[in-house]
């Protein structure tokens, strides 16, 4: 029982920090080229190996027979950070500067506009998996859908 009572505190303390923290948008609107559309794909995948190696280690640090908890709510915080940032750079930086709005007159292109919103939203969602969980495959899925994001995205050129 006390383990649970352990638990149940660090899980209300890191809620608690979620809620009154400060958020970071990935970039700020203003059209000043200077991000690259390849870095950001870059930090995703970035964001993605983080939010791996925080899952190992929260499996790791609770099957523990003395878990530390300060590290496991350390490592927990790391992952949902990662998670976020890439959420925001889907939302903040990809979809609503980088994805234009396409008219379904051009089927060709409207075919891509559709994929890419598709995948975008697909990487949000798998985020938001990898928050709620430490299984491997929600890592694996989104390590697809960004890499069919890439391909699409810059047209089967590598960056």
């Amino acid at each position: 029982m006390k383990s649970l009572k352990n638990v149940s505190l660090v899980l209300f303390l890191f809620i608690g920090l979620l809620v009154f923290s400060k958020r970071s948008f990935a970039h700020c609107e203003v059209p000043c080229g200077i991000y690259d559309d390849s870095v950001r794909v870059a930090l995703i995948y970035e964001h993605i190996t983080t939010i791996e190696k925080a899952m190992k280690n929260i499996v790791e640090i609770s099957s523990s027979e003395d878990p530390n908890y300060n590290q496991l709510v350390r490592w927990i915080m790391n992952k949902e950070k990662h998670a976020t940032e890439i959420q925001e750079i889907v939302s903040q930086y990809f979809l609503t500067q980088r994805i234009k709005l396409t008219d379904e007159s051009d089927a060709d292109l409207y075919k891509k506009y559709i994929t890419e919103l598709t995948l975008l939203h697909e990487m949000t969602v798998l985020s938001m998996k990898t928050k709620q969980t430490t299984d491997q495959s929600f890592i694996d899925q989104l390590k697809n859908v960004v890499a069919s994001f890439e391909e699409s995205y810059f047209g089967g050129h590598h960056h």
